[in-house]
């Protein structure tokens, strides 16, 4: 329980900061400074991944445990930075590209089997949604087993974002690169894709994944009977101001 609370503790992560470090800081890195008479190909590689391993670094220091999906996407980027030193064809970096999300998409099938499915980790997070009134709950009502089965269902939605995902990784990555390794057009190729990565391949993933929160919102609302407000985590439910007493 002490180990729950202490996470739930800890500051939420900042969006605008993770895109900043992860997206945007090594697309501007990439686009702008490849040149020769400024960084050069080799070490404008090294600074972008420098910033999403830098902000990696620092997750782990400040919860005290690695953050999956955290730690999948700063290997990505290592990946892609390496095979483009090593000047590896493109069509390597288009199936790392669409490997990682696929291979995601598979561990949350097989997750299924474990004490721990990842959809826990991308839907139920402690932080966000009351558990103990939910297990409550299905306790009173003898629905655990109806909620193992919505789990299962929600559990092939989110796959389902990450099969999507791996799809155009691969499409924009066999589009857009098409320079050779090596070269300032590659970079810059290289951080249009990741600038590009955003909107063109989260935002329909997340579309999905919000189906997904949505489906299963309801799901437990209607196994449980508790209300969208119960289901959320009380930290997360704005609570109204208290009256003075005046």
């Amino acid at each position: 329980m002490g180990n729950r609370a202490a996470a739930t503790d800890l500051p939420r992560e900042n969006m605008l900061i993770n895109l900043l470090f992860n997206i945007a800081l090594p697309t501007l890195v990439l686009t702008k400074l490849s040149d020769p008479e400024l960084l050069g190909i080799k070490l404008a590689i090294g600074v972008a991944i420098a910033f999403p391993l830098g902000y990696g670094i620092r997750d782990f220091i400040l919860r005290g445990r690695v953050n999956f999906i955290s730690a999948l996407g700063l290997i990505s980027v290592l990946l892609t930075g390496g095979f483009s030193l090593f000047e590896l064809e493109a069509k390597y970096i288009a199936i790392k590209e669409a490997a990682v999300p696929l291979l995601i998409g598979i561990a949350v099938i097989v997750s299924l089997r474990t004490s721990q499915p990842l959809v826990h980790t991308f839907l139920l997070n402690d932080a966000v949604i009351n558990r103990p009134a939910i297990d409550e709950a299905l306790t009173a009502k003898d629905a655990h087993r109806a909620f193992d089965k919505l789990l299962v269902n929600a559990s092939w939605f989110l796959a389902a974002s990450f099969l999507l995902s791996s799809l155009l990784n691969y499409a924009l990555a066999t589009y857009l690169l098409v320079a050779p390794p090596g070269t300032v057009e590659f970079n810059e190729q290289l951080g249009q894709m990741t600038a590009l990565s955003f909107p063109v391949i989260a935002l329909p993933a997340t579309v999905i994944m919000c189906a997904a929160l949505f489906y299963l919102f309801k799901g437990i609302g209607k196994i449980t009977g508790l209300e969208f407000e119960q289901i959320l985590h009380p930290q997360t439910v704005k609570q109204p101001p208290k009256n003075s007493g005046k």
